[in-house]
């Protein structure tokens, strides 16, 4: 298996939890919102934390790049993380507004990202570490 294959997976896996999220709280099921919205942060925050203390770090020490894409990614996410915190205040204050406005620019951030990741930077590490897929993919899914 291919390292974007993994990790564009693992995009959709996020974004599907994301999609019932949104679904839940526009419908004002909030008990529902609240248990769908921590699923979805908590699945962001995984696959964020297999980016930045596995493939990154792999990434950049094979590749001597370490101040390009990835730190595009790691800004990206610090960005998204903010995100969270306005949908995690909106459920907590049970706002539909506040929450769809905070997911509907999460959601053109993570198009963009994910297309970033996806078509860009997911290619240059299969291309990179390609001696080391099933290691890394490894690594990647032991990732807590």
């Amino acid at each position: 298996m291919q390292i974007t294959d993994f990790m564009g997976d693992d995009h959709r896996r996020c974004d599907n939890i994301f999609a019932t999220a949104e679904e839940s709280v526009s419908k004002g099921d909030w008990s529902v919102a609240e248990s769908s919205n921590t699923r979805f942060v908590d699945a962001m925050e995984h696959h964020f934390k297999m980016e930045e203390e596995t493939l990154f770090p792999r990434f950049e020490e094979v590749s001597g790049h370490t101040m390009g894409p990835t730190e595009v990614m790691r800004h990206e996410h610090k960005q998204m993380r903010q995100l969270f915190e306005q949908m995690n205040q909106a459920v907590t204050g049970q706002s539909v507004d506040d929450y769809l406005g905070a997911s509907e620019t999460l959601l053109i951030l993570m198009q963009q990202h994910n297309a970033k990741e996806e078509q860009m930077l997911y290619p240059m590490t299969d291309q990179v570490l390609a001696g080391e897929q099933d290691e890394l993919i490894g690594k990647l899914e032991a990732v807590e």
